[in-house]
């Protein structure tokens, strides 16, 4: 599990880091993508998820309050630059490889739950990883689509943890 939730997360740091800093500045839906992916990584593995305090803060607004560009009512309350987006990444990276190497039967039984109503989330752990990690790998085949259509540039594609040397991503 580890080895592919890892490449995932590891795809999506590399698609934000070789991202040409112009193109990140002025094309605010790949901003706005990578930031929702990044805040959701961390939420959906948050457990209990009442407890999750993101670490770059946003404010919910109604749909007249959003950036055009803004893809949920979760904007940031300031504009991120990449480093802070990786740092925060390479820090649910690590928080996600503890998760799954830590589980157990007892774990697992566990459950991911938002609360009562009627589209809150109420899943078991192991589900709610499997959620997550397809949720990141979505966002990350968007960015790379992105930055394909845009630039034609090409993101290397990861088929495990670690394919992609981490090292050569510090910013």
């Amino acid at each position: 599990m580890w080895n592919q939730f890892g490449a995932s997360i590891d795809m999506l740091i590399n698609v934000v880091h070789l991202c040409p800093d112009a193109y990140f500045s002025k094309h605010k839906r790949f901003y706005y993508i990578a930031y929702h992916s990044v805040i959701f990584l961390d939420y959906y593995l948050t457990i209990p998820p009442k407890d999750f305090v993101p670490l770059l803060p946003f404010t919910q607004k109604m749909p007249e309050q959003r950036p055009q560009e803004a893809i949920d009512d979760l904007i940031p309350d300031e504009i991120y630059s990449k480093k802070e987006l990786i740092e925060y990444l390479e820090r649910c990276r690590e928080k996600c490889k503890n998760i799954i190497t830590n589980l157990t039967d007892d774990k697992l039984n566990e459950r991911f739950t938002e609360g009562n109503a009627p589209n809150d989330m109420d899943y078991p752990i192991l589900e709610i990883l499997l959620y997550n990690l397809r949720h990141t790998q979505h966002h990350v085949a968007q960015l790379n689509m992105l930055i394909r259509q845009n630039l034609d540039k090409h993101m290397e594609w990861s088929f495990r943890v670690g394919d992609i040397d981490m090292g050569e991503l510090k910013i």
